[in-house]
């Protein structure tokens, strides 16, 4: 069986004596889409910040091909460039253009040159729709169409995998639909991706595995139909029903 790509073990976080996350257990394999769903507060965001080194773990272990990325001989910023972080707030460069927004990265991170960089922007703007808005500034642009380019900055690095972090709950409700249908047409190439959204019809949709967290801890984690139409937890339970009647 291959190694999986991200293994994590034992992993905690705490801010000062509020335990944010208490001794989770997870994986991540190749292709694989997980949605991880979950009350607000209960974990998520910090997992996924905890997984790309936005914020340092208190303990455990982060295992990126085998390989402890928390060991002190490991350089963040290395295993950092091969993860895609796209975030709610879209934090694009406002004095920017579209098509610079997605070379800059590439430039000063993976040290591509400006031709190779933009070859490779436009690829992308043009795979999420945003091709004909190059030379245009962020506050030109939809909610939606920015959260686009910043999805597109972000494959444009060629990360191993891409992390979201509730995309789509910064967005008017009619611009949901559009990033939404950009990550499925993601998810159906392939990509390895980790998604912590509250659009549970999307999770149910797209994803191989849900994972529902609760109080810091992963309470339940499985194949969508079981996560939402057989769970095991009462907490599961109400929660899945409680955005069911809304």
């Amino acid at each position: 069986m291959s190694t999986p790509i991200i293994e994590i073990n034992h992993l905690e976080k705490s801010f000062g004596d509020n335990k944010v996350l208490k001794d989770i257990h997870f994986q991540v394999e190749h292709g694989e889409v997980i949605c991880i769903i979950g009350s607000s507060g209960s974990g998520k965001s910090t997992l996924l910040r905890c997984i790309n080194l936005l914020e340092e773990p208190t303990g455990g272990s982060i295992m990126f091909h085998g390989e402890d990325i928390l060991a002190k001989n490991k350089v963040p910023a290395d295993y950092r460039a091969r993860l895609g972080m796209v975030f709610q707030q879209f934090n694009l460069f406002q004095n920017l253009s579209v098509l610079d927004n997605c070379i800059l990265g590439q430039r000063q991170v993976l040290k591509r040159n400006r031709q190779e960089a933009s070859e490779k922007s436009m690829k992308y703007l043009e795979l999420v729709g945003m091709g004909d808005y190059i030379n245009a500034r962020p506050k030109q642009l939809s909610g939606g169409q920015q959260q686009r380019v910043a999805i597109a900055r972000a494959l444009a690095m060629d990360p191993e995998v891409m992390l979201f972090d509730e995309p789509t709950s910064a967005l008017d409700p009619e611009m949901v639909g559009e990033v939404l249908k950009t990550m499925k047409s993601l998810a159906g190439m392939g990509l390895t991706m980790l998604i912590v959204t509250h659009e549970m019809g999307f999770a149910k949709e797209v994803a191989d595995r849900v994972v529902f967290m609760d109080n810091g801890v992963i309470l339940e984690e499985g194949p969508p139909e079981q996560i939402f139409d057989n769970p095991i937890h009462q907490r599961t339970k109400n929660f899945i029903r409680g955005f069911e009647s809304q």
